[in-house]
């Protein structure tokens, strides 16, 4: 299920208007658009979405500076379900941690054990930490700034379907070479704070 509707994108494309002939190709274009966004942010999978996912993540190791923190490469965590620590990748119920011995970490996606806790740290392996977590949003409530920049760029995507193949167009007289569909710097910027902090900028 998509963030954004086609009637809160019409909001950002006055030239179509209030009209909903176009929401089926609007729909499209917010797909796009999200599962770009969310590659970006760091979403796994070859067409991620943004909504409310379960995930299975298969982590290398902890942070560089303290084995007890596993720092997950999507966020916002809403729950996990379980988490193995195994370097033979068999992940059996002897080398699942007990969540009541972690801090849930959710706005930045972190696990951490807790101090008091006799469970080892994180072991330090090819796809040795196994977590089974739900990531994303919920389509009901996402934050504004998120609709915002699906909108922001989805509105270009859109916009540049007139151009899509072109090397160049003719305007008022004037030979103009079309801008590539990249997502924006201004959609980045927005999108900066949603993004795991173990995703590379």
């Amino acid at each position: 299920m998509s963030i954004v509707s086609a009637s809160t994108l019409r909001d950002y494309l006055p030239e179509i208007g209030s009209a909903t002939g176009a929401d089926t190709a609007l729909d499209k274009i917010i797909k796009r658009a999200e599962e770009r966004i969310a590659r970006w942010l760091g979403f796994p999978g070859t067409s991620p979405v943004l909504d409310l996912t379960a995930t299975t993540l298969y982590i290398d190791g902890p942070t560089n500076t303290d084995s007890n923190v596993l720092q997950l490469p999507v966020k916002p965590m809403v729950s996990l379900s379980s988490v193995h620590s195994d370097e033979n990748q068999v992940y059996e119920s002897s080398t699942e941690i007990n969540t009541a011995n972690l801090i849930l970490d959710l706005e930045w996606s972190r696990l951490i054990i807790k101090p008091t806790a006799s469970t080892r740290g994180f072991i330090s392996a090819p796809r040795a930490n196994k977590v089974v977590a739900t990531f994303g949003y919920s389509p009901l409530t996402p934050p504004d700034d998120l609709i915002h920049a699906i909108c922001v760029y989805a509105s270009l995507l859109q916009r540049q379907k007139q151009t899509q193949g072109k090397l160049s167009i003719n305007q008022r007289g004037n030979s103009l070479t079309p801008a590539k569909p990249q997502m924006p710097e201004e959609v980045k910027e927005i999108l900066r704070p949603f993004r795991s902090p173990s995703v590379l900028m």
